[in-house]
């Protein structure tokens, strides 16, 4: 059979994948070259982020993937959020991004981590449905406004050299397109050379595909992990080229499972929390979407047995580049072989067992990663309880893939060395979903607000978990993929998951990333938090008359004094609702006497039955509040909105210590804040009391700020004295051409001769 469907153009059509790719990218090379404001390579969560937060500033935004039918992959596990992770994600909602809202549309199992712990280490973790996930990003990028989807691989990158080095102006695809473009944000994800691993096996892939609805893999597909999505080879040339400094990581994910052959009636079961937290604060009084259909999840372990198998076969590994042909994957989320390596006293292993959707029969072992031949992984498999007759789908396989060290990056995530360039995601150093998006949101806003003219877009280690992500990387940098925790911001009690909207959405507002419908739902959410926290501040009662409640009301207090509700629900085991009920009960005593008080001017009698003291005390406050209220409080109908709840009760909670921390995060702000100039000059001549060693490092990393000068390895107390009373006494003059190269040379050189550290 042959196709003529081009003038002068015959080829012999085969029924395979790769001639039809072929076909379809040289009819795609006979069409015009395409020209955005933004380009966004990558279709994972990074790229999907950082497109529609470029189109939201108003940008004309390219995204170019591979396939756009694999646009919004779980590559990986089926779940968002988690500890830190879920903190991004509430970020990146605040922020008018995708994550949130997808998820709580695909989501079917969804979990409050932490709960018996302080609001501040919370963390929502939703499980999801992988094809819904799927296709409710796709049906949300296809149709954003300013967006366009267009499918090819990235080649190389276009520049222009001039005075003060390399800008893009480009992007060359593999079918021979140009796209014309001053701001490329690269998300690659794990396909920067990807190459990957089965055993003693490797070959050249990004990841492998997954079977669609829940099919079973071909016997061929099978012994091999099924197909596999090309890396990007070209682009990693490219930065190669351009002196990023580049290295090697790895990740990996486990085999998966049919669950028909699992045997769940002897393991425990984990519901999903009712009724399920969403993650968008859009949704918080609308619910998630497959509320009805929620599914549980199971544990199970691993035990001696397993292990035994494990070191047993530790030999039939792959050889990797990186690590000294061990291979450097996560800290925090390390293979089975790792963990029983790192723990040998440790008996067993906990193994989470997720349902990959409502209409598959795949399982997900979550802590079972490991790229043993697929007879070694079911030996391992069949070691659990639960799993002795279990079947493998599709074995468990690592990729190891190249990152550039994010010490090359600034706070917008614009590189040092050419400027329009951007990276987000695992090409970062980083690992996982939401550390992925978070750094995609930030790229894409930046590049969109860029391409505009208009002022960059940054987050503060103060402001966000977003902030502290970024500012980490590109500060210290990352010799293995970085995942977020609580436990790496300072400010965590004032960095909640409850409050990010209340922190960022206006700060996005003001920057043209969020739209208007968000700022109207934030100001409602103040209004609302704003009456409540008075509410609890009226609402005063003696010490004797709280205990007399309930003796968790045991405020400790001799002196008669009235306390506030919101004093009392800031005791560790007093909870909003317990405060929320005495309100309301004290309180119809109390709204008669106020009522009256208000109506004739002077002392009224306390209502039948009444405590005096109590009555008059809270009378007065209530007369009080009154008069700055548009109406009188109404204690004993007192509510406290869904949409207000958390962060209210996370408020009172931590009062006495947020605002501590206010005066340290002021005091952080003043002290971090100061901006180096970009030309200084780091030499003997300048700073004579420096070491060698000191000043090799600050012309290496070219810190932006003082704050980012101190987090650099080497860089000594007593040079940030050096450094920061030259800057505050104005000696700091323009560095000549003279002096040396350009600045963007001298950044190129350095930057090239980064050491992971």
């Amino acid at each position: 059979m042959y196709i003529t469907a081009v003038p002068g153009f015959q080829m012999k059509a085969f029924l395979s994948r790769s001639v039809t790719l072929r076909m379809r990218a040289q009819l795609r090379a006979f069409s015009q070259h395409l020209s955005s404001d933004v380009c966004i390579i990558g279709g994972g969560h990074a790229g999907c982020e950082a497109a529609a937060a470029s189109a939201r500033t108003g940008a004309q935004t390219i995204l170019l993937t591979q396939r756009i039918d694999s646009l919004g992959e779980m590559s990986c596990n089926p779940s968002i959020g988690g500890i830190g992770k879920g903190h991004l994600v509430r970020e990146i909602d605040a922020l008018d991004g995708i994550m949130g809202k997808v998820i709580d549309d695909a989501g079917i199992h969804f979990k409050m981590l932490n709960l018996r712990k302080g609001p501040a280490v919370r963390g929502p973790r939703a499980q999801a449905d992988r094809d819904l996930y799927k296709s409710e990003m796709q049906a949300l990028i296809l149709s954003y406004p300013n967006l366009k989807v267009v499918e090819a691989s990235a080649e190389d990158l276009i520049l222009e050299e001039g005075s003060s080095g390399s800008a893009v102006v480009g992007i060359k695809t593999n079918d021979g397109r140009e796209i014309h473009t001053g701001r490329v944000v690269i998300t690659t994800g794990t396909f920067l050379r990807g190459r990957c691993f089965l055993g003693r096996t490797s070959y050249p892939a990004g990841r492998h595909m997954r079977t669609k609805n829940g099919e079973s893999a071909t016997n061929k597909e099978h012994e091999s992990g099924g197909e596999i999505e090309p890396p990007s080879i070209g682009l990693a040339l490219t930065l190669e080229r351009l002196k990023f400094p580049m290295s090697r990581l790895k990740t990996g994910t486990p085999p998966r499972l049919k669950g028909s052959t699992i045997d769940w009636s002897v393991l425990e079961k984990q519901p999903s929390d009712i009724p399920p937290p969403p993650f968008s604060y859009l949704n918080i009084e609308r619910g998630v979407k497959m509320r009805d259909s929620l599914i549980e999840c199971a544990q199970t372990y691993t035990s001696e047995v397993t292990h035994k198998i494990v070191r047993d076969n530790q030999h039939q590994l792959p050889d990797y580049e990186g690590g000294e042909g061990d291979g450097v994957g996560p800290r925090y989320c390390p293979s089975l072989f790792k963990k029983v390596q790192r723990f040998p006293d440790r008996e067993r292993h906990l193994i989470w067992l997720e349902p990959e959707g409502l209409n598959t029969d795949l399982v997900y072992p979550n802590g079972l990663s490991g790229p043993f031949p697929l007879d070694v992984q079911l030996q391992i498999v069949r070691t659990l309880k639960g799993l002795e007759h279990c079947e493998i789908d599709r074995p468990g396989y690592d990729v190891e893939y190249d990152y550039c060290d994010p010490r090359a990056l600034q706070h917008t995530l614009e590189s040092k060395l050419v400027k329009g360039l951007y990276l987000a995601g695992q090409i970062c150093g980083t690992t996982g979903y939401e550390e992925a998006a978070a750094q995609g949101i930030v790229a894409g806003a930046n590049a969109g607000l860029a391409a505009q003219g208009r002022p960059s877009f940054t987050i503060g280690r103060d402001e966000g978990y977003i902030g502290v992500l970024i500012d980490d990387l590109i500060t210290r940098g990352t010799n293995e993929p970085y995942r977020m925790f609580t436990s790496r911001a300072e400010y965590r009690l004032s960095l909640r998951q409850d409050n990010a909207d209340l922190r960022l959405t206006r700060k996005g507002f003001e920057a043209g990333l969020v739209h208007p419908e968000r700022m109207i739902h934030l100001t409602a959410r103040e209004s609302q938090l704003q009456r409540c926290m008075f509410v609890l501040d009226s609402f005063k009662m003696p010490p004797s008359v709280w205990v007399a409640e309930s003796e968790k009301y045991n405020l400790g207090g001799r002196d008669g004094r009235a306390r506030s509700a919101a004093q009392v629900l800031a005791l560790a085991d007093v909870e909003l609702s317990e405060v929320i009920n005495t309100v309301r009960k004290k309180g119809v005593a109390m709204d008669a006497d106020a009522a009256m008080r208000a109506s004739w001017g002077q002392r009224a009698e306390p209502a039948s039955g009444s405590n005096l003291d109590e009555t008059n005390t809270v009378a007065e406050a209530v007369v009080e509040a009154a008069s700055n209220e548009t109406e009188t409080l109404q204690f004993a109908n007192f509510a406290v909105s869904p949409l207000i709840y958390d962060t209210a009760e996370a408020e009172a909670k931590y009062s006495n210590y947020l605002s501590q921390q206010e005066g340290e995060m002021a005091r952080w702000r003043k002290s971090h804040a100061t901006t180096l100039p970009k030309d200084i000059v780091y030499s003997r001549e300048v700073f004579p009391s420096m070491s060698n060693e000191v000043l090799e490092k600050l012309n290496r990393y070219r810190p932006e700020t003082l704050h980012a000068a101190s987090q650099i390895q080497g860089v000594t107390p007593s040079a940030m004295v050096y450094l920061q009373n030259y800057v505050m006494r104005g000696r700091h003059k323009p560095a000549s051409v003279s002096a040396g190269d350009s600045y963007a040379s001298d950044v190129s050189r350095s930057v090239a001769e980064v050491k992971f550290v």
